[in-house]
C-alpha cells in the first residue's frame, strides 16, 4: 500500500455548500426537494420527494446545486449521516443540508461517498457534534477540521471501484424492484380499478390477455350500478377478505424484552421502507417480550400500514415473521391472497387517511377500516391474477435478500479497507462471491 495521509476535509480539497434557510413551498408537480427523509443508508431516494416549483428550483439551486459524486450532508436531527449523488440526479436541497465536493486534487471524487462512511468520520462527528435540547447538530465552519486519513489516489480509485460494484448491483435491484412492483400495481388497476378487459369488449376492441383470462371478464358494465362495475362484480368490506391486527409494545424497557431473535417494527420502519417489503428492522424483542406485551408475530406476507402519527398511510408488505408497535395495523389475507390484498389496499389507503381523524396528526382507527371496501370479482379471476402476480412479487423479495447480503459485504469491508487491515486483492475476493 502506498503512504497515507492525516488531511483535513479542507486540506483535502473537499469544500462545504450551505443549502438556503428557508422552505419553499410544496406543489403537485414540480421539481424534487430533497430533506433528510430521502437520505436512505447512503443513498438518495426521490421517489417519495416533495415538489417544488421550477422558479423555487431555480432559486434553491443557485447557491447549492448537486453536481455528480458530491455528498449531502445532514448536519441536523441526524448529524453526520451523508448520502452521494448519483450521475443524472436533479433536486434542490432541503433545510439542514449541505453539499461536500471534492476538486479532485487529493480525492477521486467517487471515493467521496466512502471516505464519510468510515469510524474515523464518525469520531469526528462525535468530536464536533453540539449537544442541544432537541436536536444535536453541527456548524458549518466545524466540518472543513475534520481530519480523516487520506489514502492515495490510485487506492482511492480501487476502492472506489470495488465498493461501487457492490453499491451499483444494489441500485440495479432496487431499480428492478421498482419496475417489478409497478407492472404488479398497474395490472391490479387495469383489471379491477379501470376494468379495462371489460370496457375493451364493450366497445369490440381486441383482446389483449390470453383467451383464458379475456373469458373471464364479463363482456360489459353495468348500467343499473352507479359504480359502473363490469356485470355480476359486487362491492363488499375488506374485512371480509382481511384479519385486522393491532401491534403493541412492552410496558417496561427491560433488557430481558429487547434485542432479541423477534424483529419488531415500528412506523418509522414501515414509513421508510422505500420497496415493497420490509426484510428488516431497527429493533428486535426476545420471546419474553412477545409474550408479555400485547403484540403478537405478524405473518410473512401481510400488508402493514402506519395508523398514526406523521406517516400515517405509508404501507408495506412484511417480508418475514415480525411483531410490531402499537402506531401499526396489519391485514392478512383470509383467502390466500395476500398480493392481490396488498394491490387492493393500495388503491384504499388514501382514502382511509382522508377518513381519519386525529387532534394533531390523522388517526387510522379501527371503525375505518371497517367502513373501507373493495370491488369483488369472479373468484377465479382473483387467484388467477394472485397467480399472475406472485412471481413478481417472489423476485422482488429475492432481490432485496441479495441486497442485504450485499450491503452486509460492503459494509464490512469499507472500515478494513480503511484501516488497511484487509489487503485489496483479498477485499475483491470476498466481492465477487457475492456478486
Amino acid at each position: 500500500m502506498g503512504e497515507w495521509r492525516q488531511l483535513t476535509l479542507d486540506q483535502a480539497g473537499i469544500s462545504l455548500i450551505d443549502c438556503v434557510h428557508k422552505t419553499p413551498a410544496a406543489v403537485e408537480a414540480g421539481m424534487p426537494y430533497v430533506a433528510i427523509p430521502e437520505m436512505r443508508g447512503g443513498e438518495i431516494d426521490l421517489s417519495g420527494a416533495r415538489k417544488i416549483s421550477k422558479d423555487d428550483f431555480v432559486e434553491w439551486t443557485r447557491k447549492a446545486n448537486p453536481e455528480p459524486y458530491d455528498v449531502v450532508l445532514s448536519r441536523r436531527c441526524n448529524p453526520g449521516e451523508t448520502a452521494f449523488v448519483r450521475p443524472g440526479m436533479t433536486f434542490a436541497l432541503g433545510q439542514n443540508l449541505v453539499l461536500l465536493r471534492a476538486d479532485g486534487t487529493c480525492i477521486h471524487r467517487p471515493f467521496l461517498r466512502w471516505l464519510v462512511r468510515t469510524p474515523e468520520w464518525w469520531n469526528e462527528i462525535e468530536r464536533y457534534r453540539n449537544v442541544g435540547a432537541v436536536f444535536d447538530s453541527l456548524r458549518c465552519a466545524d466540518v472543513p477540521n475534520f481530519r480523516l486519513s487520506i489514502p492515495p489516489l490510485e487506492e482511492q480509485r480501487y476502492i472506489s471501484s470495488l465498493l461501487g460494484a457492490l453499491d451499483d448491483k444494489i441500485e440495479l435491484n432496487r431499480q428492478t424492484n421498482a419496475t417489478l412492483e409497478a407492472m404488479a400495481r398497474a395490472l391490479f388497476k387495469d383489471w379491477f380499478v379501470d376494468f379495462g378487459p371489460t370496457r375493451a369488449k364493450a366497445e369490440g376492441r381486441a383482446p389483449y390477455l390470453a383467451p383464458h383470462l379475456w373469458d373471464l371478464f364479463p363482456d360489459a358494465l353495468d348500467a343499473l350500478d352507479d359504480e359502473d362495475k363490469p356485470v355480476g362484480w359486487t362491492t363488499e368490506p375488506l374485512l371480509d377478505h382481511a384479519r385486522l391486527i393491532s401491534g403493541g409494545t412492552p410496558k417496561t424497557d427491560i433488557t430481558a424484552y429487547w434485542n432479541g431473535s423477534i424483529a419488531w417494527a415500528s412506523a418509522k420502519d414501515v414509513s421508510q421502507c422505500s420497496d415493497a417489503f420490509l426484510i428488516e428492522t431497527e429493533r428486535s424483542i426476545t420471546p419474553r417480550g412477545l409474550e408479555e406485551s400485547s403484540t403478537r408475530l405478524i405473518p410473512k406476507g401481510a400488508t402493514v400500514v402506519v395508523a398514526r402519527g406523521a406517516t400515517t398511510g405509508r404501507y408495506c408488505l412484511f417480508g418475514a415473521e415480525m411483531a410490531m408497535n402499537q402506531t401499526c395495523y396489519a391485514l392478512t389475507s383470509l383467502k390466500q391472497r395476500p398480493f392481490w390484498l396488498n394491490c387492493a389496499f393500495g388503491f384504499l389507503v388514501q382514502e382511509l387517511v382522508h377518513s381519519a381523524h386525529g387532534s394533531v396528526f390523522d388517526t387510522i382507527t379501527t371503525k375505518t377500516v371497517q367502513q373501507a371496501w373493495v370491488t369483488i370479482s369472479k373468484q377465479e379471476l382473483i387467484f388467477s391474477f394472485e397467480e399472475t402476480v406472485t412471481p413478481l412479487f417472489t423476485r422482488i423479495h429475492s432481490n432485496l435478500e441479495e441486497s442485504r447480503t450485499l450491503a452486509q459485504t460492503r459494509d464490512l469491508l469499507l472500515p478494513k479497507l480503511m484501516s488497511g487491515e484487509i489487503r485489496l486483492r483479498e477485499a475483491e475476493q470476498i466481492a465477487e462471491a457475492v456478486l
